[in-house]
């Protein structure tokens, strides 16, 4: 279940709450309708929190702490949904099932990557600064890994680069097909989980991918056959590459597959 994804299933649980009468409010929309956080102490990987329940406490005219037990058995019936407790006086703290992973792959790999826009280094840098900050005539346009948009350009060229040679030796994604065990594998997870400022956030996947790529290769090398660790490798690779592809498309920056 990606971010965006829980998100609707909040706002479900919302209007199924508003819709029985166990709640009176106007139901939250758009793209800021109901905003997910890290808990401060969550334990594991799969767990957000959202203080929704705060925020229609007032409108409802009951406590928070209500309201969140109120929807809290309607959230914690959604698919992929494994607990959800209210903490803090009024939080839902959400734990994702323990297939999330594969789930988040999947659903990433089921849509396509944006379509790059026209390669244009003066422009793309341009809009990079409008909304990251730095010099758009000079520091964005230097060709290092120490320049984020350069970063994260090269992180999406790299995945549709691993993509081709894959299609070549025939090896095809399967988040299913073995577990993600390398530390730097669970928190590129993390980081395409995460639903931050794209400025912030899709230079954290991009640095997390190369680091995953330095320690282990995501194709087999040398007389290495085949086998599931490529498959299970390769989704997470091109579920990277379609993050990064949307979140640069979304800012109006191209996102070459050759760089």
């Amino acid at each position: 279940m990606t971010p965006t994804q829980l998100s609707q299933a909040v706002l479900r649980s919302v209007r199924g709450a508003v819709a029985s009468g166990e709640l009176r409010v106007a139901v939250p929309e758009g793209p800021d309708g109901v905003a997910l956080r890290r808990p401060p102490r969550h334990v594991g990987a799969h767990a957000w929190s959202t203080g929704i329940a705060l925020r229609l406490a007032g409108p409802a005219g009951l406590p928070a702490a209500e309201v969140a037990g109120r929807l809290r058995a309607r959230l914690a019936a959604e698919p992929g949904v494994a607990e959800v407790r209210v903490t803090g006086g009024g939080f839902l703290t959400i734990a994702l099932a323990a297939d999330a992973e594969p789930a988040l792959l999947r659903a990433l790999l089921a849509a396509p990557p944006a379509p790059s826009l026209p390669d244009d280094p003066a422009l793309d840098a341009a809009r990079w600064a409008a909304v990251a900050g730095g010099d758009p005539a000079g520091g964005l346009l230097v060709q290092r890994v120490s320049n984020p948009l350069f970063l994260v350009r090269y992180a999406r060229s790299r995945c549709a680069a691993l993509a081709r040679g894959a299609a070549a030796l025939g090896v095809v994604p399967d988040p299913d097909a073995a577990p993600f065990e390398l530390p730097a594998e669970r928190e590129l997870l993390a980081a395409l989980r995460d639903a931050g400022r794209p400025a912030v956030r899709l230079p954290s996947i991009a640095e997390a991918l190369l680091t995953v790529e330095a320690l282990r290769p995501t194709l087999p090398t040398g007389d290495e056959k085949p086998g599931a660790v490529h498959r299970a490798r390769l989704a997470l690779a091109q579920a990277t590459g379609t993050v990064l592809a949307d979140g640069l498309h979304d800012l109006g920056v191209s996102a070459p597959e050759w760089l």
